[in-house]
């Protein structure tokens, strides 16, 4: 029987090694079922700064933007949504929109100018005469 030295029997021990790792895997490959295990306790500690999963945080400018963009999308979605849909009638809320002008409203009798007024006399004693004229001449008994 041949006695291996001490040199021949680390580099045996490295290259059985390093076959049993290739081994390993190789049937982690084939394998993908069989979840990977782990016993090292650090690979459990989690940095909540510089993580996939934490937050972005973004710079003021970015997030005034991003706020005034959706904003607008809203906008958007609800001008869209009324044109789309007349049936549904239009809600106010605001309580400027039920207070009344007297001065400009549509139903305001318009201002006369004095000599609008004047006219306005004149072609009303007109037709008063008109219309007595009229009457004399269908009934001129009386």
């Amino acid at each position: 029987p041949d006695v291996e030295s001490m040199e021949e029997a680390k580099e045996r021990a490295k290259i059985l090694a390093e076959a049993a790792a290739l081994k390993q895997l190789a049937s982690d490959y084939m394998h993908p079922e069989v979840g990977v295990k782990t016993t090292d306790p650090t690979l459990f500690g989690r940095n909540y700064f510089n993580r996939y999963s934490s937050p972005e945080t973004e710079e003021d400018e970015f997030a005034d933007e991003r706020a005034e963009i959706l904003a607008e999308a809203v906008a958007l979605k609800k001008s869209s949504v009324a044109y789309m849909h007349p049936e549904v009638g239009v809600c106010s809320e605001d309580a400027t929109l039920f207070g009344r002008n007297y001065f400009e409203r549509a139903s305001a009798p318009d201002v006369e100018s004095m000599e609008e007024a004047e006219e306005r006399a004149k072609i009303l004693a007109e037709a008063a005469a008109l219309k007595q004229l009229a009457s004399d001449y269908m009934h001129p008994e009386v």
